[in-house]
């Protein structure tokens, strides 16, 4: 997932050594969950898998290892997926509600 503009100030140099050491050291370069290799073909998708960590409570900031896990890209959508479903839901209603006109 991109990081947001207001997040940004999270993920300094410091944030990028542990991300390096938990996909390198912890997680030998495979997906902690599904184990696909990363820059290698997914085993189920078969697109290029690119590591990430994610946060298990989606707060940025919150790197504790324990709330840290390294994904491939499937794995990590599937860890986001009801938090991209609410903002998917919100985005539609705020359209919805913009195209309406306005009641005097």
């Amino acid at each position: 997932m991109p990081i947001k503009k207001e997040f940004r100030k999270y993920y300094d140099a410091s944030w990028h050594a542990l991300s390096k050491r938990l996909r390198n050291e912890r997680a030998g370069n495979q997906c902690e969950w599904c184990h696909a290799r990363n820059y290698q073909p997914h085993p189920v998708t078969g697109s290029k898998v690119i590591l990430t960590v994610a946060h298990f409570n989606h707060t940025p900031g919150d790197n504790r290892e324990e709330n840290l896990v390294v994904l491939c890209q499937r794995c990590h959508l599937a860890l986001d997926r009801d938090q991209h479903i609410e903002n998917a839901r919100a985005t539609r209603k705020k359209k919805k509600d913009q195209a309406r006109p306005l009641l005097a």
